[in-house]
């Protein structure tokens, strides 16, 4: 008898011993049985009997479930032993088809989906590789290790991105709630009671906490840098800053921060942005990249900025950001730091003039007549600023326009200020005119 002969002799008897195991219901017997024939296919290296065997016990009637489990995690250990990458994703497939609908399986499903989307990434067919991750919802899994299903949420986050699908990648980043990060990992973890679902562990490959916040903050820039949303970059990279191991090392937290103040002046003004560069102005930090002290100080201050010494003297800063952690700062990051600066020159400007001719506005923010009126209508457009235009005369009047009941009222307050103070000089006259005839009497 060959070996084939042999392999198939020892394969019958243990196919009728698993028989009898699993009609008697016996688990142990059941699963060591099934987990023994997959083991002299693999021995055997009979791929093909392999894929059959699978298949073929798991839809034996009455099949245990703790049998299919076993088989499924033993037949994940010979993936990565396959001769080639046909082979393997036959055998993916065939334990996919295994464990679909089946809820004792679906971790080990998740795994081999991912496995699977590698395969077809490093293939290079990206937009089927995020289709096959999309497909599995580890959020819906009780027993899945937290980082394992933020790491493989994340996963499917990279994937829509790098096939430039924006949409489907923010629906899935908001199953991840950034606050689960901030979890303190050093707690002691809470024994499970009885009856409760027990939690796997993560694999060794999958990071930490830590580990996976970087990652989703990282992939977030990507998604916002898409749209030019400067402040919610600059959030992002304010929360990989305030990572332990960031900030312990400057060689990470420099080139850190050096691009939230780029997008902190970056970004359009807003309560929300204001707050932020006033925090970051007092991060002792900061002190180590002077220029960019200065930068936001500039901003801060309201004081108009003259946008050509300030090119001219970060110019360099903004090209160096290319060979610094994160990459360049975007194509149209160099007019939108150019659009800031004349916004923040007319809002100094609104805080100094109630009235201003067109022509010295010009002037002060160093544009041509036609661009300081275009810039100052798109910011009370978008109601960063309040003004109006006499066009005919060239004015320009920052007062808000007051309706007549705020007139009468203030009016009225004017008034009892006035009798007020009328009140209390006839009281001062007529008290000094007592004191004076007292003095007088003999």
């Amino acid at each position: 008898m060959g070996d084939s002969g042999k392999l198939e002799a020892l394969i019958d008897r243990l196919l009728n011993e698993e028989k009898q195991m699993r009609l008697a219901e016996n688990v142990a017997g059941t699963r060591k049985a099934a987990t023994e024939i997959l083991k002299l296919c693999f021995e055997a290296k009979d791929w093909k009997l392999l894929n059959e065997q699978i298949l073929n016990l798991s839809k034996k009637r009455g099949q245990l479930k703790q049998a299919v489990q076993s088989m499924v995690q033993q037949a994940m250990e010979y993936i990565d032993q396959t001769p080639d990458i046909e082979t393997r994703v036959e055998l993916i497939k065939t334990l996919n088809n295994v464990s679909a609908g089946k809820i004792y399986v679906e971790i080990e499903r998740a795994r081999l989906t991912k496995k699977l989307a590698k395969i077809k990434e490093e293939q290079g067919h990206i937009a089927e590789a995020a289709d096959l991750m999309q497909e599995v919802a580890v959020e819906t899994f009780g027993a899945m290790a937290k980082t394992e299903k933020i790491a493989f949420i994340l996963e499917q986050v990279r994937l829509c991105l790098d096939r430039q699908d924006f949409v489907r990648a923010q629906i899935l980043s908001r199953k991840i709630n950034p606050r689960v990060f901030d979890a303190d990992t050093k707690k002691d973890k809470k024994k499970p009671k009885e009856g409760e679902n027990m939690v796997e562990e993560a694999p060794a490959d999958i990071p930490t906490l830590l580990e996976l916040k970087r990652v989703y903050y990282e992939l977030m820039i990507r998604y916002y840098s898409h749209n030019n949303e400067y402040l919610e970059i600059c959030r992002s990279y304010k929360a990989i800053y305030d990572i332990p191991s960031v900030k312990e090392n400057p060689e990470q937290w420099i080139p850190v921060l050096r691009k939230i103040c780029w997008f902190l002046v970056l970004a359009p003004h807003d309560p929300m942005q204001s707050s932020l560069l006033n925090a970051t102005l007092e991060d002792k930090n900061l002190s180590e990249i002077p220029d960019f002290k200065m930068l936001l100080k500039q901003v801060v201050t309201m004081e108009v900025i003259q946008w050509t010494s300030l090119w001219n003297k970060y110019k360099d800063e903004f090209e160096k950001e290319k060979s610094m952690v994160g990459g360049s700062l975007g194509d149209k990051a160099g007019e939108d730091l150019k659009l800031r600066i004349i916004e923040h020159n007319i809002l100094v400007v609104s805080k100094y003039y109630a009235r201003i001719s067109l022509k010295r506005l010009a002037e002060l923010l160093c544009l041509s007549f036609e661009e300081a009126e275009k810039h100052l209508s798109e910011m009370v457009v978008s109601k960063a600023l309040i003004a109006k235009i006499d066009r005919p005369s060239g004015i320009v009047c920052f007062q808000i326009a007051k309706d007549s009941n705020e007139i009468l009222n203030s009016w009225a307050v004017n008034l009892e200020k006035l009798l007020d103070l009328v009140e209390k000089s006839c009281h001062q006259i007529h008290k000094e005119t007592m004191v004076h005839k007292a003095a007088l009497r003999p």
